[in-house]
């Protein structure tokens, strides 16, 4: 598949629902349930790579993973490549493209601050983006402003930094810590694109994040914590005498 047909898939009110994986068996069991793409979590592929995530990771150790799990399935891979590792845009596009991924996640965040970039520099990186990848890249713009703060004070800043991203040639834009449903849906109604949630617990499903007209929902880092508490607690109980089979 083609970026051009991923971005066909992102349609607000019946979005396209992203499992992410961490290595090449995970990516191909969400082919095997029939998703049409793989999404990588790089909380999840940092971790299993024995890093934190937050460009934690060495940048090599991310696109060989990136790469390994888009040689394993056959469906399109979209990878979150966090804030660009410090790499140059026509670094980064050639990076990713090479790694066989035909979307990505680019954050707001700088990672050496811990702070969101302003909105007029990270509008400047993902006009470079987009012009180093041309239409080759699917780029999902996170918009980090809604961290840590009351998201109804920081609307006006969230929606603007989504306009302002789309204008720089973002295709979608996820407000990864909005988690206020009556405020996403208002976000949705202001950015005049397609907008990724994220699929948090408590969150209002996947039926109510189609209702409120996202147009992607993703699952991030979810999948892969609930697999390790499993797996935590499986090993208690063998630890105890007790085998899961």
């Amino acid at each position: 598949m083609s970026a051009a047909a991923l971005r066909a898939l992102h349609v607000p009110g019946k979005p396209l629902v992203l499992p992410n994986a961490w290595d090449a068996d995970t990516a191909r069991l969400v082919e095997a349930a029939g998703f049409p793409v793989v999404a990588t979590s790089s909380v999840a592929v940092a971790s299993v790579l024995g890093f934190p995530d937050g460009e934690k990771a060495p940048a090599g150790e991310m696109f060989a993973a990136a790469k390994r799990i888009a040689d394993a399935v056959s469906i399109p891979v979209t990878v979150d490549a966090e804030s660009g590792y410090g790499l140059s845009s026509a670094e980064l596009a050639s990076r990713l493209l090479d790694a066989g991924a035909v979307g990505c996640n680019f954050e707001d965040t700088d990672h050496a601050t811990g702070d969101v970039r302003p909105v007029a520099e990270q509008a400047e990186r993902i006009a470079a983006l987009r012009e180093a990848a041309g239409d080759g890249l699917v780029i999902n713009a996170r918009v980090d402003s809604f961290r840590g703060v009351d998201p109804k004070e920081h609307l006006v800043d969230g929606i603007a930094r989504a306009k302002a991203y789309f204008e720089a040639g973002a295709d979608c834009v996820y407000p990864i810590h909005l988690r206020t449903p009556e405020v996403l849906a208002v976000f949705v109604q202001g950015v005049g694109g397609a907008v990724n949630a994220p699929a948090w617990p408590g969150s209002p499903g996947l039926g109510g994040l189609a209702e409120l007209g996202v147009a992607r929902i993703s699952l991030g880092g979810g999948l892969w914590q609930y697999a390790r508490k499993h797996l935590e607690a499986t090993l208690a109980g063998v630890a105890e005498g007790k085998l899961p089979y």
